[in-house]
């Protein structure tokens, strides 16, 4: 018998390398081409380095804002959603790992069986034993051969599913970073506002009191006094709006850190500083470690090892079985002589299932092209958002100097209109009024170019993959 056994596996011994060696059936990866050019809109690049090489901690300064990301870091539920999305693909490549190993099952079993006396063909003879138990202890086991690359591309596909996920948290994570950065310098420009505005109100109510005062003495007509109360009122029903927004951002800035609504502690906006050296780096060496780009590889490196399996089906498995054990109908001769065993090595081929292997490897490959095309948006979108967010801040950082130059002008237009409303006639109050609210809302904007500028940082930082060497 054993001779019979080594008969027959020492062919398969020189078989086996031979058909191994035939795994060209699967290619090997590579990083697909979306050709991206490495400059960016209306931008030249020098630089070497990017600032998305520095922890976030050195182009977010803010304390308050700080302790706020680390909290969200802690107790987003998007993040720890992700996070157990990890342990998932982790558990699903551990799987994967052991489809190599062969299977192995033990088995005990006892059995009993009763045949009729007059299903046997003895007569009327008394004493036959009708009643037979039987034992048996056995351990099978099934391995099968990785001959054309299945169970590897398989394993490669689960591999890059498992790091898509970790690329997914981390894209999460930098994306959870620019979220509470944005709503906090959101809020700050809000307190800013409702500053500003409340300021606002209280020179209108003394507009209004000087109105009255100065139509007591001829100077103006009852309508510079109806005109100051309607500007008195508008700026005061526009205070609830700048709160109910206020509210709602803080609202949604604690969602963002997994806690209930409740007020936000924060600084102002005028204690803030935006990073100014911003170094972006070329496009093809720092947006490739953006994590949603390494995502999207990923995803298409998965469906390339799928379509690697689809084409295994086309070909024959080879799968070697064995069990064997200990078989007795007796018990107290369970160890004696009772040795059994099997050892069978076969091909198998799939005869009638040449077109459900067809719609397999078209499904994947179309899947495959899906995830090629989710790749190179996600390139084009990389670069989209960096150039967005460097000529936001370039834009900004415009506006911030002219507007400055805006308001010293405006400020002298107020001072020379009310004088001229007090000591000439040539001026009404309504030119009064238009000064002060072009001063407002040039003093509102100046708020929303500073907003702009830091909130830039932060987009430009996330768009190039901030933080990924941390």
């Amino acid at each position: 018998m054993k001779n019979r056994i080594v008969k027959y596996i020492i062919p398969f011994a020189f078989i086996l390398p031979m058909l191994n060696s035939c795994g060209v059936v699967n290619k090997n990866y590579l990083t697909p081409d979306v050709g991206f050019s490495n400059t960016y809109r209306n931008t030249e690049v020098l630089d070497t380095t990017s600032i998305a090489m520095l922890h976030w901690e050195e182009i977010i300064t803010d304390s308050t804002l700080q302790g706020l990301i680390k909290e969200g870091l802690q107790n987003n539920l998007n993040l720890k959603v992700a996070l157990e999305n990890i342990n998932q693909a982790e558990a699903s490549l551990m799987q994967a790992k052991l489809s190599f190993l062969p299977s192995l099952y033990g088995n005990i079993q006892e059995g009993q069986s009763k045949t009729s006396q007059a299903a046997l063909n003895f007569g009327n003879i008394d004493g036959i034993n009708l009643t037979t138990n039987s034992y048996l202890g056995q351990l099978s086991s099934s391995w099968e051969a990785d001959i054309w690359g299945k169970l590897r591309s398989n394993k490669r596909s689960v591999l890059a599913s498992f790091l898509k996920t970790e690329a997914a948290a981390r894209a999460i994570q930098t994306q959870l970073i620019s979220d509470i950065a944005v709503s906090y310098y959101n809020l700050l420009a809000l307190d800013a506002q409702l500053e500003i505005t409340q300021k606002t109100l209280q020179n209108r109510i003394r507009d209004q009191e000087t109105m009255k005062f100065l139509k007591e003495s001829a100077i103006v007509d009852g309508a510079a006094v109806v005109q100051s109360e309607a500007s008195r009122y508008e700026i005061e029903a526009s205070i609830p709006d700048i709160e109910l927004r206020i509210q709602q951002e803080e609202n949604a800035l604690s969602i963002l850190l997994g806690r209930m609504p409740v007020a936000i502690e924060r600084s102002s906006l005028a204690e803030q500083t935006a990073y100014s050296d911003l170094s972006i780096g070329l496009p093809a060496s720092f947006l490739r470690n953006r994590p949603d780009v390494q995502e999207a590889e990923l995803a298409f490196r998965a469906a390339f090892e799928d379509v690697n399996v689809a084409k295994t089906y086309f070909y024959p498995s080879f799968t070697i079985t064995a069990n064997g054990g200990l078989s007795s109908l007796s018990l107290t001769d369970f160890f004696n002589n009772s040795i059994f065993y099997n050892l069978i090595g076969g091909l198998t081929q799939p005869i009638f299932a040449n077109g459900e292997n067809k719609a397999r490897l078209k499904i994947n490959e179309s899947l495959q092209h899906q995830a090629f095309y989710d790749y190179k948006a996600t390139w084009l979108n990389a670069g989209g958002e960096v150039s967005n967010a460097l000529f936001l801040y370039q834009k900004a950082k415009e506006k911030q100097e002219s507007r400055a130059y805006q308001i010293v002008a405006l400020e002298k237009s107020v001072e020379f209109t009310e004088a001229l409303l007090e000591y000439s006639s040539t001026t009404n109050y309504i030119d009064v009024l238009t000064s002060k609210n072009n001063l407002l809302s040039a003093q509102l904007n100046s708020i929303s170019d500073k907003q702009q500028k830091l909130q830039a940082v932060v987009q430009l930082y996330r768009a190039l993959g901030g933080g990924w060497m941390n």
